[in-house]
């Protein structure tokens, strides 16, 4: 399932998001939710969860039969960490 959502989201969701310099990411799927992070500018826009609900659940529910629910994930990635830690270090 993990590979039909990644699939998903890199065919039919990531190049709408592309076109407002985002895109998403699958985390995690558990238990028939899968977990996604929105990335690029779609990571810090205030509209990322009606984003999520309009956009990304849509798509996923009606191509992955298996999948529950799709919801947010809001922690922060480790790219992100990495980054901070570089930049604290100078």
């Amino acid at each position: 399932m993990k590979e039909k959502i990644q699939q998903t989201l890199e065919e039919k969701i990531n190049p709408i998001l592309s076109d407002h310099f985002g895109g998403a990411q699958l985390v995690s799927f558990e238990d028939k939710i899968a977990k996604i992070r929105m990335t690029g500018a779609c990571a810090s826009c205030p509209g990322a969860q009606m984003t999520l609900q309009n956009v990304v659940r849509e798509i996923i529910m009606d191509n992955c039969d298996g999948v529950d629910d799709v919801i947010l994930d809001t922690s922060v990635s480790e790219e992100l960490m990495e980054e901070a830690k570089r930049f604290l270090e100078k």
